[in-house]
């Protein structure tokens, strides 16, 4: 059976003890460091209540267990913390920007990257869907490599606890593990946990085959210890002999899941694997490496085909030992695995082992750590793809595709192929493409146009006055390929000519309320209402043709909500001199002042007269601005109003026309008010010498919007000079 460690500062219930668990962490670390992760322990504890994990156990515990594991794996103190509140951030209420505040800014950025790894999950639902996921993933992963091990530990507790779950969950997580992180354990080389991983995803995936295996080994355990103890023996007696010194001798049990495996290669039974123990021998140096191999050859028949020099040829992972097999003592075949402790310590902990806790800090990897990592990701990944049968086409859109490319700070960027320093440069950040002027690819000046390929370290040169070249939109120049540097180069160029847009769009703004009588309006607000930041803004966008005209006058019309400290105007159905009443109080009689004649969506103000209600003015007419000079008691007797919303009626409106005089001029300009159903309610024509047709038309029109749509098709009329709203 899978036997998970439990020191001293483990409970009967395997709960962690978390006072011994400090007392225990303090032995290693610094008072600060001990202070730090008693501070996020408190947050931790506080933060996650009562709250569970889908497994049914406390997001503070498995938070404190899978800080233990990484412990073990000698990581620095901001990994601890991480992985301690991880659960607390999933489960619970606990969000990144109090653990920023609280904690520090590095721990919320390395959650933040685990939490981006919760994608590859689903790897199994929805291949092509997720292919973006596992790019995700892997940019995480070479950004911070830590990441990685807090996942680990998190998939490892989660099989520890996985007994509570349902068989169907079990299996799924089992699987995940067994194709997703177990691999990825073994290309970081970290053994400690890929066995474990292993052993107990064997145990939910095959639990027949597990618990007869457990049971066989456990049968003949102690006649196993017993052999081993004797093949030790005589290794230490003959090493001191021949005068080699510190050294280290133990032995290890075959782990389930391997057992099996070499059981499945052989196509034979258990009662056949014989070096279900193994004994390893840790030095100090690679010479005394092959100096006790050579002993232990001496001492027993080396067996033909079963000898590997992985110090002369480490694995992929970094893995690096001499592994022979020999007949020892009854004839029975022993595997001896013979290691420097350098070695051991990458066997065990693999990458983890350039993240190991050194005098209260930590060591991050350089530039070629950074490159050899990302190729052992990048292996994995297609391990992975390759495994699950994903589609040629999802394969080219995850290897094919893209690029992944280093900034000087080690910092990775992700990139489609193709993609130039240009590229990389509007990436970072738009000033630095603007002010890009070359770039070095590795130390080395290449051309802005040199097309960028995975690993390469890309230093982008800038000037601190430049712009960019038009040249660069050329596509045939081969300077840019992402939209997203596109897009920025088109948006500088359009910047050049603000001014020039912002003058224009304020000239024709101006002349159409010019056209509609309006006199005032409050341009900040209608700008904001567009989602500009400010009046300039919305002006040039209006002078380079990004918006329209109606897009403004909609909003001036559009009607606002009404503050229950306002009184509220209800227009009449029919256009009269009484105009409207006031909602709730029927009898109090409102009509449009003649002097202003305003219509829905118009700022208005409402004047109490002595016989006549109350008359409505717009709060730019001139009777209004003139107020100012008038008695108080007579100032006074203005009021807020406001239109009310919910019904469609009309207004008279006066409209005054200049146009070159002409047979069927009137009934053009008639058929235009007929054709928007829209009521003639008067017409005065007048004739002047220079045979041009002065014509005031009083009409009745619901609101702005359609006001304005009169105004633009009488003005399309043939020998039209002006059409305007007028107001006296």
């Amino acid at each position: 059976m899978v036997k998970i460690k439990r020191a001293t500062h483990y409970n009967d219930d395997g709960q962690v003890d978390v006072e011994k668990w400090l007392t225990h962490f303090s032995q290693k670390r610094s008072a600060k460091e001990v202070s730090f992760l008693r501070h996020a322990l408190h947050l931790a504890q506080v933060a996650s209540g009562d709250h569970l994990t889908s497994e049914g156990q406390s997001c503070f515990q498995q938070g404190v267990i899978m800080a233990e594991i990484l412990f073990e794996l000698n990581l620095d103190v901001e990994t601890l913390v991480t992985a301690l509140l991880y659960n607390t951030v999933r489960n619970a209420d606990l969000r990144l920007e109090d653990i920023s505040e609280q904690v520090s800014k590095g721990v919320s950025n390395l959650l933040a990257g685990v939490l981006q790894m919760e994608g590859v999950n689903l790897w199994h639902k929805h291949h092509e869907i997720h292919i973006e996921n596992l790019r995700k993933m892997l940019l995480v992963m070479v950004q911070d490599v830590r990441g990685v091990f807090i996942k680990l530990a998190e998939r490892l507790c989660v099989l520890r606890y996985a007994s509570t779950l349902n068989k169907v969950e079990q299996q799924k997580i089992a699987h995940e593990v067994m194709d997703i992180y177990s691999p990825l354990a073994n290309r970081l080389g970290l053994g400690q946990l890929k066995w474990e991983l292993e052993d107990l995803s064997f145990r939910y995936l095959e639990p027949q085959t597990y618990k007869k295996l457990a049971k066989l080994l456990d049968a003949r355990r102690l006649d196993r210890e017993n052999y081993i103890q004797d093949v030790i023996s005589v290794i230490d007696k003959t090493l001191k002999k021949e005068g080699v010194v510190h050294f280290q001798i133990s032995g290890r049990a075959k782990h389930i899941y391997s057992i099996y495996r070499k059981m499945k290669r052989k196509s034979v039974g258990y009662e056949e694997i014989y070096d279900v123990s193994a004994v390893r021998v840790l030095v100090d140096t690679v010479e005394q490496c092959y100096q006790v191999l050579s002993v232990v050859h001496h001492l027993w028949e080396p067996i033909a085909k079963e000898f590997d020099d992985y110090i002369a040829h480490p694995k992929a992972n970094g893995y690096a030992s001499l592994h022979t097999a020999v007949l020892g003592p009854q004839k029975r075949n022993v595997e001896v695995q013979i290691r420097t402790i350098e070695m051991h310590n990458v066997s065990e902990l693999g990458v983890a082992a350039h993240w190991m806790y050194k005098e209260g800090a930590t060591r991050r990897s350089d530039y070629e750590e950074k490159i050899a990592w990302l190729r052992q990701v990048l292996d994995w990944q297609r391990e992975l793809v390759e495994t699950e049968n994903i589609s040629a086409e999802a394969q080219k859109k995850l290897f094919n595709d893209r690029v992944y490319v280093f900034t000087p700070k080690g910092d990775i960027i992700d990139l489609p192929v193709g993609a130039t320093p240009v590229d990389l440069a509007y990436h970072i950040h738009s000033d630095v493409g603007h002010r890009c002027r070359g770039a070095k690819i590795n130390g080395v000046m290449v051309p802005l146009t040199h097309v960028l390929g995975t690993g390469e370290r890309v230093d982008i040169l800038t000037a601190k006055e430049s712009h960019p070249s038009r040249d660069w939109l050329n596509p045939s120049s081969g300077y840019i390929k992402t939209a997203r540097a596109r897009a920025k180069l088109h948006h500088w160029f359009r910047q050049l000519d603000f001014e020039r847009h912002s003058q224009e769009g304020a000239i024709v703004l101006e002349k159409e309320l010019k056209r509609l009588s309006i006199q005032s309006i409050n341009p900040e607000e209608v700008a904001h209402q567009l989602h500009f930041k400010s009046r300039q803004d919305m002006l040039a966008a209006l002078g380079n043709g990004d918006i329209r005209l109606s897009q403004i006058t909609h909003l001036i019309e559009k009607p606002k909500s009404v503050p229950e400290a306002f009184v509220v105007l209800k227009p009449s159905r029919k256009v009269t001199s009484k105009a409207a009443f006031i909602e709730g109080a029927e009898n109090f009689l409102t009509y449009t002042a003649k002097c202003c004649k305003p219509v829905p969506g118009e700022p208005i103000v409402g004047f109490i007269t002595k016989t006549r209600g109350v008359a409505i003015h717009r709060k730019d007419c001139m009777n209004v601005l003139q107020s100012e000079n008038l008695e108080e008691d007579v100032r006074a007797r203005f009021i807020d109003v406001k239109w009310y919303e919910n019904e469609k009626v009309s207004y008279p409106v006066d409209l005054y026309v200049v146009a070159h005089d002409r047979h069927g001029l009137l009934r053009d300009i008639t058929s235009v008010l007929a054709l928007e159903k829209i009521s003639l309610l008067g017409v005065q024509t007048k004739l002047g010498r220079d045979n041009l047709a002065y014509i005031t038309l009083t009409v009745s029109v619901s609101g702005l919007s359609l006001l304005n749509k009169v105004l633009d098709k009488i003005q399309y009329l043939s020998g039209m000079v002006s059409v305007t709203r007028q107001v006296k």
